[in-house]
């Protein structure tokens, strides 16, 4: 049994489908029902008659068909030659018929001698009624069509009544009516005080709440904000859109059912058009029936009324009116399917009269419903345009992103990072909530993973905006915002997913000294804006290149000649050309990590003011080259960490003035002695390596502070280890000592000590001479501390200060 409620559900459902109705289909609707009342009438009308002919015996004949007297005599006066012939006198006519047999006769010349149009009239008024309707709602329920078409309905209507959609519209409007006022008061102001200048309307925008618009009666557009709930929903209807437009733009599936139905309804009119009127002369009111049924009756002719002949010629004819209509109209509406250019719909008019220029104009089935939507209401195809606007969409994100990132919270996510900064990073969001500008604090902004970003030119409100991370996002810079970011920014880092060129912007950036490029390719032969771009990076000092080259770009030797700090991290790629080095001559720091380099390049022999120098992962299996190194008298830091090195040529001992040596992760077994002729080494890495003793000379080092052999094969340490006094960090894990010597305590200065991984049995208790260890800095197993005296326990438990 079918529920009151499911009868509604079905009615909201029938009426949802106005919106696709055009004036014709709404004509056609109203046209059917009558055709349909008319079926209706001539068939009660036919179904409700007792006698639908009444019929009469014919007694007399004449010229083969049924006449009365009167007609006799009349031809007999008419025909006869001798006027003084007597006339024959009328006839006494009497039915002495039994009701059944005039019952039987009605019945017999109905089916044998009434046409069948007559019989059947409200039968084809019917039929051809269903046929219309049938043809009408086709569509909407046609497997392919109607699923569409309810999706569409949906979307449209939730499109309409979303707030987001009234709120893109006023804001439309409100700028409309702004922005003369706006113009004119600019004219008035300026011309009062004396000054003239050309005021560009359409560069007007408004970013924030304008102050004439309260003036001017208007609600500022920004004033109205969506709350979490309406912005979740337009959120979830451009989704929507998204969908339905990829799955019906494609297809003209709706397009054509559309028109058949329409094809198919001129064709039946035209047959209908055809045949009806002609068969309408066959409804009479008199009809002569002949029928051998005189074994039954004794008469063979009989003469019939047709008592609703007059109602059905009128109805009939009435009927006729309403197909040449309905007629006419598909004929119209065929005609406009034709002619019209219904499988592209544009929204140029929109575009223009909106800011919402980035409208696409759609095609298929899509621009089809639109269009038919149009024939109801143009306002509905206006709002449903706002959630295909990429614009819009930005705008709801923007707002939601607001919502849901409140000053507080994003105040919650700011940390003071390794430099001691206060830093903000945002990971995986939609955008950049505005909030953040509230935060003057921030001197480092970090984005990572956000696929559109754009600083507005409200960014100016971090003053002590220093640093700007850019990690896998795009960014979009306005122009106050670039200028801003051009006087205040000092070092930028870019790392980009795709491999692409440098964002124009960042040439704008006088002011940057020091740029981290990660993932961005420079081409072999750049063009003429990018060697201009980096020639205005004047005070550019330290550049970071993380890429996939064969040689270092001739953009930055040839440009960047003032450039202090050059790191190139290769990734694994063989570098190949490293002359133009040479060009750099106030290079103070070179790092060249993974260029698998087999031999250090000759190249940096000849920048004498090279302080320092990485060659960290490389396939560097000799070093025979370090002799050279003498010539860069301001060389302090070398690290040549990570490679295949097998041994340390004597040479070294010719660089004096090296204060920083890091020779971990190699292949190294022994020590020259003439390393320890580098008196001013305060840092000696050599972890990692194949080293079983260490030289007694090591004594000379008395500048030493860090040295680390981690992970060798080091059985005893020699007693000039003990009187590098200045010692503070000693690493000796993971090796083969059984021993260490009372000597330790005369570190004084000791404030590492590492001792984990190797066979010691005890400690000396000369450890207590090792004022500044503590114990959380005493790397070493938990059960060796029990082999402490007590005192000495206690006072590196007293303090569990960090390292």
């Amino acid at each position: 049994m079918i529920t009151l409620t499911e009868l509604k559900c079905l009615a909201d459902a029938q009426s949802s489908y106005h919106i696709l109705k055009p004036w014709w289909d709404v004509f056609w609707y109203y046209i059917t029902l009558i055709m349909l009342l008319v079926a209706v009438l001539a068939g009660a009308l036919q179904l409700t008659q007792s006698r639908v002919l009444c019929c009469l015996p014919c007694k007399v004949e004449f010229d083969n068909h049924c006449a009365v007297p009167w007609d006799i005599l009349k031809a007999s006066v008419n025909t006869s030659s001798d006027p003084g012939t007597p006339l024959p006198l009328p006839l006494r006519i009497q039915n002495d018929l039994h009701r059944q047999q005039y019952s039987y006769i009605d019945a017999v010349c109905y089916e044998k001698q009434l046409h069948w149009f007559a019989k059947f009239f409200p039968y084809l008024v019917l039929l051809h009624t269903l046929i219309f309707a049938a043809c009408s709602n086709f569509w909407l329920h046609y497997p392919s069509t109607s699923s569409r078409l309810e999706h569409f309905v949906a979307i449209l209507h939730k499109c309409f009544d979303s707030p987001w959609t009234t709120r893109a519209l006023s804001e439309t409007v409100a700028e409309q009516s702004v922005r003369p006022l706006t113009l004119s008061k600019s004219k008035a102001l300026l011309s009062s005080s004396g000054c003239s200048a050309e005021v560009d309307s359409n560069k007007q925008s408004l970013p924030y709440p304008q102050p004439g618009l309260e003036s001017a009666g208007i609600e500022s557009p920004t004033s109205s904000v969506l709350d979490k709930k309406e912005g979740e929903q337009a959120k979830a209807i451009f989704e929507k859109v998204k969908r339905f437009r990829m799955h019906v733009e494609q297809k003209d599936i709706i397009y054509r059912v559309y028109l058949k139905q329409i094809i198919v309804k001129v064709i039946l009119f035209v047959l209908i058009i055809t045949y009806v009127p002609y068969f309408l002369t066959y409804i009479t009111l008199e009809i002569d029936c002949s029928v051998d049924v005189q074994a039954f009756t004794g008469y063979k002719r009989y003469q019939c009324v047709y008592s609703l002949a007059e109602i059905f010629k009128v109805l009939a004819s009435f009927y006729v009116i309403l197909v040449i209509l309905y007629g006419l109209t598909s004929s119209y509406s065929l005609w406009w399917m034709l002619r019209s250019s219904l499988k592209q719909y544009s929204f140029e008019a929109l575009r223009e009269k909106s800011n919402y220029s980035d409208i696409p104009d759609v095609k298929n089935d899509f621009a089809f419903i639109l269009h038919l939507a149009d024939q109801y209401d143009p306002l509905y195809s206006k709002r449903f345009s706002i959630f295909l606007s990429e614009v819009s969409e930005n705008k709801l994100k923007q707002i939601n992103l607001n919502n849901e990132w409140t000053v507080e919270k994003l105040k919650s996510k700011l940390v003071k990072n390794s430099q001691d900064k206060i830093e903000l990073h945002l990971f995986m969001l939609n955008g950049l909530p505005d909030n953040v500008f509230e935060l003057t604090e921030i001197e480092v902004l970090s984005l990572e993973l956000i696929p559109e970003v754009k600083l507005p030119s409200a960014v100016s409100q971090l003053v002590n905006l220093k640093e700007l991370h850019v990690y896998h996002s795009s960014l979009v810079v306005d122009h106050p915002a670039l200028a801003f970011l051009e006087e205040n920014l000092k070092i930028l880092r870019l790392k980009f997913t795709e491999m692409g060129k440098i964002p124009r912007w960042v040439f704008h950036l006088k002011n940057l000294k020091e740029l981290y490029l990660s993932g961005c390719v420079l081409p072999e032969q750049v063009s003429t804006m990018q060697l201009e771009g980096f020639q205005d990076l004047k005070n550019l000092r330290t550049l970071y290149l993380k890429s996939s080259i064969s040689r270092i770009p001739q953009v930055i030797t040839d440009l960047l000649p003032s450039l202090q700090k050059l790191s190139l991290d290769n990734e694994g790629s063989k570098l190949v050309v490293l002359n133009n080095l040479k060009k750099m001559v106030k290079l103070k720091s070179l790092e060249l990590i993974s260029c698998d380099l087999e031999r250090i390049p000759h190249s940096i022999f000849s920048l004498n003011n090279l302080h320092e120098l990485n060659l960290k992962e490389n396939n560097l299996k000799t070093v025979e080259e370090i002799i050279s190194f003498q010539h860069l008298q301001n060389l302090s830091c070398l690290k040549l960490w990570h490679n295949n090195i097998a041994y340390i040529p004597a040479q070294i001992g010719a660089l004096s003035n090296l204060e920083q040596l890091s020779l971990d992760h190699n292949n190294i077994e022994n020590l020259p002695l003439q390393l320890f002729l580098c008196t001013k080494l305060h840092y000696l890495d050599l972890s990692y390596n194949h080293l079983t003793f260490i030289p007694e000379e090591i004594q000379y080092l008395s500048n030493l502070q860090y040295f680390a052999v981690t992970n060798n094969n080091i059985e005893m340490l020699p007693d000039g280890l003990f009187q590098c006094k200045k010692l503070q960090c000693l690493l000796l894990g993971k090796n083969s000592l059984m021993s260490l010597s009372p000597h330790v305590g005369e570190l004084s200065n000791l404030t590492h000590l590492e001792l984990i991984g190797n066979y010691l049995e005890t400690l000396p208790p000369e450890l207590e001479g090792c004022q500044s260890l503590k114990r959380s800095c005493l790397i070493v197993e938990e059960n060796l501390l029990n082999t402490l005296p007590p005192p000495v326990t206690e006072r590196l438990q007293t303090c569990l200060d960090k390292c």
